[in-house]
């Protein structure tokens, strides 16, 4: 049975007994305590903890979901993979442990032509909550399980909670008994390989206060109407009923295995580390695949980072099978066939994904050449100091600061005949992801105080007014501070008000928050903020500048109205750039981010290359096109699907409901999913000036502009200035660019004549720099430290005082300081590259001692660093490689 089929059947089974089936939401969900989805009940977490009232009482999903924490393990197990997907189905109060076990006892047990799994009841398996008599006895009832196959294990095994305050309570785990082919008898309690969970069945039936660790938590009390949350995993299901040994293996996996066993001339099944990597390979390509489907792009950073790493292993774990050409181009489309009958995303983004794999897999390949160079500088440091281990300090610098693989530096390590300090790299490692980790609490942290507006919201959302109102009178429902509810607050004071209905916009997809007043008889508030804590209610962070208000005063909700205005010329701008970008560079200048405040606005954007000017001036043009061509702005709520088939754009991780609000700028011209305020047709937008263009990570540009009063500010300036300096060069306007384009020329022909001064200064020192050279094992060196010279200069002097050595061996190292920076060049005379003395790999065991990195040719190279301080020790180490070379020769 295909995975599509078994996902298809999933759903099917569900729909056929009353739940509602839900589209998997983005892996890129919204919450502050997760890089990703990382389970298929996460796009549910509002409606466990009431933030949300469900679309039904029972639901059914598969989700997306990405666990990166055992990346490392991917490959080495039949279980651990990145992107998994996860099928669910969830009871809110309809029903509970019962109905949980009877629901999964017919799904997998019922003959697969009766629209059931077929598993063979007689190899299943469960696992309770030691306590938990009542679901051991339904499953003796319900499935007729012996009791010998209905095993109980403790809080660290049978007990989930989100790990913060919330739901959780004691679940029940659905093994498969794969043979004693696989392992040892005696269920899972003895061995979780020969009997693999399939299927874990949570009963939330508690609130917990507080939660310290996976055991140890504190239960508040039972919740009102127990839930149900189930997690059963698609691709271990898959490879069970498709008989093979493990996840990589399924039809939805293997066939990138295939591919990159076709390129490496490598065999599956023969060596446990070539199979290690093929299923690297098949498991990274899949989990890129998905992530870049739903907008995730390399970069050094979150979410960016997790996709860079898994792209660079997947071409590191090629190359060392063997294969050194690009390798990308030839497996993402074998996933992206596989992937995209159920996730049509994947084919509808493939050229901006394509895009962005290729082009960071060349990025990649040009740092293992840099990182093969560095490399070498350390095992040359190494020899220097008689040492037979390479420092865990340099390899975990080479993987981190570098992007060089560990496990290549292990192979070429031993290739070398030496060891590496894994002790030393594994501390590092571990201190950095305690960083991570440490971080990570933090985030969780600061959402967990929600207690106070979770009350609130359980009274009623807060219906927002201003798409027609910037007045309104409303009642205070709330006054919060520090997270805790107050009855009043007094003057001076900065706290939180929830309205039972308010105009104020609270900042969301993009658009900063209103300003304004709160007032009453006695009340004066000045609104500093709007959010939303939690889904459904607005809060107003307002400084009481006079009086006092407390819960259930009846007061008047003012929003600046000019501010107002200028929020939505700036938000209706963004969508006019958007639509601009896109007309001029295609599909692919798909929204990366957004922000807009009252005048101004920026725009993320993927994109590999920056905006030529002239781009750029089409661009603004376009837009001002759009501006004066007063296009009608409509705003109009319909089924999601239906805006989707509109062509409406959505930004990657935003939530979706049923029902959506559709922005448009004429027509089909701009369609996007927006819940912002705008103008009523695009000429009260006035002007859009583009100020700036630039690169905010790999893949992804960002302009930024003023619009309306801003803008014809910012160009006032510019005018301003244009004539302050044609007053100081005394010409007209149209004469400046000549008049400037002259004095830099005669600018630069000043520099280059100075530079000439100051090189035939240097190359007179070059006698003197040479005549100083020492013997060191037979070859001419030269270190010199001199102040004031540049790098251009410093190379120039270089090569003089390599001429003036003969044909001897000779190896000059000269660091130049200058601007609190250090350059280094080296280069080498015939004879010492004969003796195997390198420029390239000299300069890469001096540039490290500076806080930097080098390289270059045989005969010339250059690098440099910031620790001015260490030039001295810098040269010191090339002549100790320099001796410790020329001695081996």
């Amino acid at each position: 049975m295909k995975t599509s089929e078994i996902r298809q059947r999933f759903l099917d089974f569900f729909a056929e007994r009353g739940h509602l089936v839900q589209p998997s939401s983005s892996l890129l969900y919204n919450d502050p305590t997760l890089l990703f989805v990382n389970a298929g009940m996460v796009p549910m977490k509002p409606y466990f903890l009431g933030e949300e009232q469900p679309p039904a009482r029972t639901l059914a999903s598969v989700q997306k979901c990405v666990r990166t924490l055992d990346i490392e393990e991917v490959g080495k197990t039949t279980r651990h993979g990145t992107f998994f997907q996860m099928c669910g189905n969830f009871s809110f109060g309809e029903y509970f442990k019962s109905g949980a076990i009877q629901h999964a006892w017919d799904l997998i047990t019922t003959a697969q032509d009766a629209g059931g799994l077929g598993f063979d009841p007689d190899t299943i398996w469960v696992t309770v909550l030691e306590g938990d008599d009542e679901a051991a006895g339904l499953w003796r009832e319900i499935a007729g399980l012996p009791a010998e196959r209905i095993q109980a294990r403790g809080l660290l095994d049978n007990y989930w909670h989100m790990g913060v305050p919330g739901p959780g309570g004691p679940n029940s785990e659905i093994y498969v008994d794969r043979g004693p082919a696989y392992g040892p008898d005696g269920g899972p309690v003895v061995d979780e390989d020969r009997f693999l969970e399939i299927w874990n069945l949570v009963f939330m039936q508690y609130e917990l206060s507080a939660v310290r660790a996976k055991d140890d938590f504190d239960v508040m009390r039972p919740l009102p109407k127990p839930q149900i949350d189930t997690g059963a995993g698609l691709e271990r299901i898959a490879y069970l009923l498709q008989g093979v040994d493990n996840l990589y293996e399924i039809d939805e996996i293997y066939p990138v295995i295939g591919r990159a066993v076709e390129l490496s001339g490598r065999q599956y099944g023969t060596d446990h580390d070539d199979d290690v990597r093929l299923r690297v390979v098949a498991d990274h390509v899949r989990s890129a695949l998905m992530l870049m489907a739903d907008g995730v792009t390399p970069g050094n950073e979150a979410r960016g980072y997790v996709l860079r790493r898994l792209l660079r292993r997947s071409v590191r774990a090629m190359r060392l099978l063997g294969v050194t050409d690009r390798v990308l181009p030839e497996l993402l489309p074998v996933s992206r066939d596989l992937m995209g009958l159920s996730y049509p995303e994947v084919l509808q983004s493939w050229e901006r994904i394509s895009q962005a794999a290729y082009a960071e897999e060349d990025a990649f390949r040009r740092t293992l050449v840099a990182g093969t160079q560095l490399f070498e500088g350390a095992v040359r440091t190494a020899r220097t100091e008689q040492r037979d281990t390479l420092a865990g300090e340099q390899v975990f610098q080479l993987h981190d600061t570098y992007g060089f693989p560990y496990d290549l530096t292990l192979e070429m390590a031993a290739e070398q005949g030496l060891q590496v300090d894994r002790e030393g790299f594994a501390a590092l490692m571990r201190e950095q992801r305690d960083r991570a980790k440490a971080d990570a609490r933090a985030k969780k942290g600061a959402g967990q105080n929600l207690e106070a507006y979770s009350a609130v919201r359980a009274d009623g959302e807060t219906p927002f007014l201003g798409y027609t109102e910037l007045l309104t009178e409303t009642t205070v429902r709330a006054v919060v501070a520090d997270g805790v509810s107050r009855p009043s607050a007094g003057e001076g004071e900065t706290v939180e008000l929830v309205l039972d209905r308010t105009p104020f916009y609270p900042e969301s997809g993009g658009q900063d928050a209103d300003g304004g007043e709160i007032i009453a008889d006695g009340l004066r508030a000045e609104v500093v903020d709007v959010q939303r804590p939690v889904p459904g209610l607005i809060t107003h962070r307002v400084r009481i500048t006079f009086g006092e208000v407390a819960v259930g005063d009846t007061v008047r909700a003012q929003v600046d109205t000019t501010a107002r205005m200028d929020s939505c010329r700036a938000h209706s701008a963004t969508h006019v750039v958007h639509a601009a970008l896109r007309q001029l560079l295609g599909p692919t200048a798909v929204q990366a981010g957004s922000y807009n405040r009252p005048g101004y606005l920026r725009f993320d954007f993927n994109a590999t290359q920056a905006l030529t000017p002239g781009l750029r001036e089409e661009i603004e043009g376009v837009s001002n096109e759009a501006i004066r061509s007063d296009l009608e702005v409509t705003a109009t709520e319909m089924p999601l699907q239906r805006a989707k088939d509109l062509g409406a754009m959505a930004m990657f991780g935003e939530k979706y409901g049923d029902v959506v609000r559709m922005v448009e700028l004429g027509g089909p011209w701009s369609r996007e999913l927006c819940g912002g305020t705008h103008v009523e047709s695009s000429a009260q937008i006035g002007l859009l000036t583009l100020t700036a263009e630039s690169s905010i990570g790999s893949g992804v540009r960002r302009v930024e502009a003023f619009v309306g009063a801003d803008a014809f500010d910012h160009l006032a300036r510019e005018r301003a200035l244009v004539a302050h300096l044609s007053d100081l060069l005394k010409v007209q306007p149209d004469q400046l660019t000549d008049r400037v384009e002259r004095l830099v020329g005669q600018l630069r022909t000043v520099e280059k004549e100075l530079a000439a001064v100051r090189g035939q200064q240097l190359l007179a020192r070059g006698a003197e720099i040479a005549g100083a050279a020492t013997d060191v094992a037979g070859t001419a060196f030269v270190g010199r430290t001199l102040e004031g010279v540049g790098g251009a200069d410093l190379r120039t002097l270089a090569t003089d005082v390599r001429g003036r050595l003969g044909e001897r061996p000779g190896v000059v190292a000269l660091a130049g300081v200058a601007d609190g920076k250090v350059s280094l060049v080296v280069a080498t005379t015939a004879a010492a590259r004969e003796r195997g003395l390198q420029a390239g790999t000299l300069v890469g065991v001096g540039a490290p001692v500076v806080g930097g990195r080098g390289g270059g040719k045989a005969d010339i190279a250059q690098g440099g660093g910031t620790d001015v301080d260490a030039a001295p020790d810098a040269l010191g180490a090339i002549e100790r490689a320099v001796r410790a070379e020329a001695a081996g020769s």
